[in-house]
């Protein structure tokens, strides 16, 4: 059993090149074969948000803390709460991050490919998109 305490994992800022405000990674980690898995917490100041990226296996995220927006490429953006659980499909171009006047914290869980890549990061979401936000009912 392998454990690795808070007080021990580093806290790094998000790289400008892939995040739009201040995010920051807390506890990264890589599995060592045969497993592929990784993952990191990451916590999104309101209206910080990632670049539009994809994942070759695809991505899970567990909202720990309150309120974020997500969109996958041509599609709507959703509003997701502490306590959900998102998928995000393998291949995938799409962003997540906290809204606006709300921070968001979540656990991301992630595949490395047979090549040890488990992210390929694009542009970042431009103000104009991010602020449109969800559809409102």
């Amino acid at each position: 059993m392998e454990i690795t305490r808070k007080e021990d994992m580093q806290t790094v800022e998000g790289p400008a090149e892939y995040f739009t405000g201040r995010a920051t990674i807390t506890g990264q980690f890589a599995r060592e074969a045969p497993s592929n898995l990784t993952g990191a917490i990451v916590h999104f100041e309101p209206g910080a948000r990632t670049a539009w990226h994809k994942h070759p296996r695809g991505q899970t995220l567990i909202v720990t803390e309150g309120v974020g927006w997500t969109q996958l490429e041509g599609g709507e953006t959703h509003e997701f709460y502490e306590g959900d659980i998102l998928w995000c499909p393998a291949d995938k171009k799409h962003w997540h991050g906290a809204t606006p006047t709300q921070g968001m914290t979540h656990i991301a869980l992630q595949e490395k490919n047979a090549e040890g890549s488990n992210v390929e990061w694009m542009e970042h979401v431009p103000d104009e998109v991010y602020l449109a936000g969800p559809k409102k009912d």
